[in-house]
């Protein structure tokens, strides 16, 4: 083999070494992505089905019940728009509270509930995760272009 031919053949491994390297850490990175989702996403069939993910908006007011043994809850998260009920076993945080932002991460179970393996609350009296605030935004914005399209008087239609 000619010192050319060796040049080659190591630049070859080193970049076959190079795609299985990269192809690696893409896998790993893909397998512990988590998406977000409002309820209305999920209420669509934009959630992704038998994977972990998650699902933020506001507690609903008089949604809170806990069962006998004391760690699993259930509650209901909303945009304002639509509705997911959401089971969780475990000590929820100290700022959780109904009618605040809250993410839950799990899956879908095959009933339409949400069965959460995690739940994060607000940290503060002013904050509400981004995703959450944007997500409320949205389904509030689209809900009065809804509402608007069912008012509209007669006389505005033109014929």
């Amino acid at each position: 083999m000619t010192p050319r031919q060796k040049r080659f053949s190591m630049i070859g491994l080193g970049l076959v070494a190079l795609g299985i390297a990269s192809a690696l850490v893409l896998n790993a990175f893909n397998s512990n992505l988590v998406f977000f989702f409002t309820p209305t996403q999920i209420e669509n069939g934009e959630a992704p089905k038998g994977r972990s993910f998650r699902i933020g908006g506001l507690v609903e007011a008089g949604t809170l019940k806990r069962e006998g043994d004391g760690l699993t809850v259930h509650f209901v998260v909303t945009d304002t728009v639509k509705r997911i009920p959401v089971t969780y076993k475990g000590i929820l945080p100290d700022l959780f509270k109904e009618g605040k932002g809250a993410v839950a991460q799990g899956q879908l179970g095959t009933d339409g509930t949400f069965v959460a393996s995690e739940v994060l609350a607000k940290h503060d009296e002013n904050y509400m995760p981004p995703e959450v605030a944007e997500a409320i935004a949205k389904a509030k914005k689209s809900g009065a272009q809804s509402s608007n399209t069912l008012t509209m008087s007669p006389e505005r239609i033109k014929p």
